[in-house]
């Protein structure tokens, strides 16, 4: 099976980022990592076996990015205004240097996003916001408003709120979404949320599943057996969904 490394001095965002590529040709999926995660942690956790044969057989290609979530979300050291602003460069990063070198990897025209726990989150706000690019989001144990405090998940923003907060949380911007050409990009993109029953996200994944269907968004949303929240549960959620 190909795997190929890839490391760069992103301009974007002043630092070094790393990835890997894995599979030769198909789908193009890129798949962010859960949170505060590497780019390799999917590998370690034997997720990616689970996808072996499609990955041999040409019918997928991940591209398994890096997170920065502990200099964004998770930096308590910084305002929360800094914090969101440093996901937004995240994000430009994600648009402006990783889809050019997917573009070049992958001779298809089918990308997707996909990701586990926060990288869930991730890949459904970049498919939302761009779904003129994507073709289909799965969210695997995911929560789509980090306003909300959830049991011990916290509100990463500590009661602070502005609009680049809004538009980078799905729960927040799609109730109010209105363009009706975004919302006919996005009614075509395939949407899947898994999440566990005893999850603390289940109601979040719920109420969003909910919100999307009322805006005329088809989207599928599955119910796992107790927690799910686990690299053993990925390995079967990827199989099922990815």
């Amino acid at each position: 099976m190909n795997r190929e490394y890839h490391k760069w001095y992103s301009q974007g965002l002043q630092r070094d980022m790393e990835l890997l590529i894995l599979g030769h040709n198909g789908r193009a999926v890129l798949f962010f990592p859960t949170r505060m995660a590497r780019f390799y942690d999917y590998e370690n956790w034997h997720v990616i076996d689970s996808l072996h044969d499609q990955l041999y057989n040409g019918e997928i290609q991940l591209f398994c990015v890096d997170s920065i979530d502990n200099e964004s979300f998770y930096n308590r050291h910084v305002y929360p205004e800094v914090r969101i602003a440093r996901h937004i460069q995240y994000e430009n990063y994600i648009l402006n240097e990783v889809l050019p070198l997917m573009r070049i990897k992958n001779n298809g025209d089918c990308f997707e996003t996909a990701g586990c726990s926060m990288g869930a989150y991730h890949a459904l706000n970049i498919a939302l916001k761009h779904p003129r690019i994507f073709k289909k989001a799965v969210g695997m144990s995911g929560r789509y408003d980090l306003n909300l405090q959830i049991q011990d998940f916290r509100d990463l923003f500590d009661g602070y709120h502005n609009e680049d907060i809004y538009f980078n949380m799905p729960m927040q911007y799609m109730p109010n979404l209105t363009d009706e050409s975004q919302l006919k990009a996005i009614r075509q993109l395939e949407i899947i949320l898994a999440v566990g029953e005893t999850d603390p996200f289940w109601q979040n994944n719920h109420d969003f599943s909910q919100l999307l269907w009322n805006k005329g968004i088809s989207n599928q949303f599955y119910t796992w057996g107790n927690y799910a929240h686990r690299p053993r549960h990925w390995r079967q959620m990827v199989q099922l969904y990815l």
